[in-house]
């Protein structure tokens, strides 16, 4: 599959972004932090955009598929079924973080000098425990929860919405044609929004190696590509779980998410992929309904990218301060990251602040997190990918477990909602 314009123009925008800012740290060292924070208006501007459609979008078509389901039995099915997937694959990413970080011992001999025990990190540790997860996710205003883009909550409003909407029936009918009608027009927004994302692509990378510079990619070379080789292992297992699904339509499911993934890849952020990767699953013949029911909730409950680099970091750190846990303690750490992990969505910078707690809660060094603070961007930009590629399969998995995964669509309608 030939790779359309709006793809090579991101990769281009790659490329001259990471010209553009290591010329400024050569050429204008004094100016380079001051252009990082001129230039990432570009990228303030398309992840605006994204933030401005997402609640709309997520709300329409996630009542219409609800609702066009026509039973809570079958939304109940679908719902165990995607669950248990998530479960599986949170626990799944979890555990090879943990075994890849004690194969590869990235913290052991570290060549950098270490932060004072006390240091503050500026990350605030805040523990979720299941009693703040569950009040979190119910609303106290619809009106909030889409101000504020708490996909959760809308997640769970849409439930009682659409649910409402297929028990009424012949009556809902009028609601639901308008909300299918909301959802297309939103999908026609989404291709003028996805239009700016190269200049977004520009300004994140350009302002990123204008502050940090490309040298720090030398300084923490090997546990970078440690962490990536992890993030590789984890994209292998999740499209082997795919494959015994979906066959070898796992290929073709990849190649047409490339262009989602390669976004959240340069943003860093799921978050701008959401439009796009929703109506590639659409393309790809999976079900409009159970996309639009999976592929939210994945936001909250199946960041698979995010979840694994949590037992990764936690033990580098504990190794980087020479800390042994125990089995016990590895066990526990993993089962309360099942939990908490679940709570990161909307959250900024929010793997941070999910190892902070469970650095506190295992008696690590909270300093430690000043460790990855300066890699901390160049190491989401894999995690983003990684949520992007396990919601995608997820979806793909759920719909053909309902027979409801239909032929992908030609190669000529292939493409983003047309401008």
């Amino acid at each position: 599959m030939k790779m359309n314009k709006l793809t090579v123009a991101i990769l281009i925008a790659m490329l001259l972004g990471i010209v553009t800012g290591q010329g400024y740290r050569l050429l204008a060292p004094a100016q380079a932090a001051g252009f990082a924070d001129d230039i990432t208006l570009l990228t303030d501007i398309f992840l605006r955009l994204i933030k401005m459609i997402i609640a709309p979008l997520v709300f329409t078509t996630l009542v219409v598929g609800i609702a066009k389901m026509g039973d809570t039995r079958t939304v109940g099915r679908i719902g165990v079924k995607t669950l248990g997937w998530f479960m599986l694959a949170s626990l799944m990413s979890l555990t090879l973080g943990l075994v890849m970080v004690h194969l590869m011992q990235p913290g052991v001999g570290l060549s950098l000098s270490l932060p004072d025990d006390g240091a503050s990190s500026g990350v605030v540790a805040t523990a979720i425990s299941l009693k703040d997860f569950v009040t979190h996710a119910i609303p106290k205003s619809v009106v909030e929860a889409m101000a504020t883009n708490e996909i959760l909550q809308i997640v769970v409003f849409s439930l009682f919405f659409g649910l409402a909407a297929a028990a009424l029936g012949d009556d809902a009918k009028p609601v639901v044609k308008l909300m299918a009608s909301g959802a297309e027009i939103m999908l026609k927004v989404t291709g003028y929004v996805m239009n700016f994302a190269p200049f977004a692509v520009f300004g994140a990378i350009a302002a990123m190696v204008a502050k940090e510079g490309l040298g720090i990619l030398a300084t923490y070379g090997t546990f970078m590509a440690q962490f990536y080789l992890a993030l590789g292992c984890l994209w292998l297992l999740l499209i082997a779980m795919g494959s015994l699904f979906i066959r070898r339509r796992i290929l073709t499911l990849l190649a047409l998410i490339r262009e989602p993934i390669l976004l959240a890849f340069s943003t860093a952020s799921s978050e701008a992929a959401y439009p796009k990767t929703l109506d590639r699953l659409e393309k790809f013949g999976c079900d409009k309904r159970i996309a639009s029911f999976v592929l939210p909730m994945g936001y909250s409950f199946n960041l698979d990218g995010s979840m694994m680099y949590c037992t990764f970091a936690v033990m580098f750190i504990a190794q980087a301060y020479g800390i042994e846990l125990s089995t016990a303690q590895q066990i526990t750490m993993l089962l309360l990251l099942m939990v908490t992990s679940k709570g990161m969505a909307g959250v900024p910078r929010a793997s941070l602040v999910v190892i902070a707690a469970t650095l506190n809660q295992f008696h690590i060094p909270e300093a430690g997190i000043l460790l990855l603070l300066g890699i901390d961007h160049f190491l989401d930009m894999g995690r983003s990918a990684t949520n992007v590629l396990g919601n995608a399969i997820a979806a793909s998995v759920v719909a053909k477990s309902e027979d409801s995964l239909g032929e992908t669509a030609p190669l000529g309608e292939v493409d983003t909602a047309k401008a």
